[in-house]
């Protein structure tokens, strides 16, 4: 059985789809609350590998549209534990 952990990041705005496009990078997440002021839940994002390439452009779109209406949010982060984050091995000569 999967074994998962969750971070919080609290993020502005205007830092919204930066901080979102690096998680989403680090190969190990499984999903991505993202919550409002008062905490309540204002968008859930479901994460699997094959569904990243697809869902990139259209969700950072609208994640941009979002942090416009809103100046603060905290993300929520749902991690595989045990799971490597995805990045290339590094090459010795």
């Amino acid at each position: 059985m999967e074994s998962k952990f969750y971070e919080e990041f609290k993020v502005k705005g205007k830092d919204l789809v930066d901080k979102v496009k690096a998680i989403v990078h680090e190969g190990n997440v499984r999903r991505i609350i993202l919550k409002d002021e008062k905490g309540q839940a204002f968008l859930e994002i479901p994460l699997s590998i094959a569904a990243v390439g697809v869902l990139a452009a259209p969700l950072i779109a609208g994640l941009g549209a979002i942090a416009a209406l809103v100046a603060n949010f905290t993300l929520v982060v749902e991690r595989a534990e045990g799971e490597p984050p995805n990045e290339k091995p590094e090459t010795k000569n």
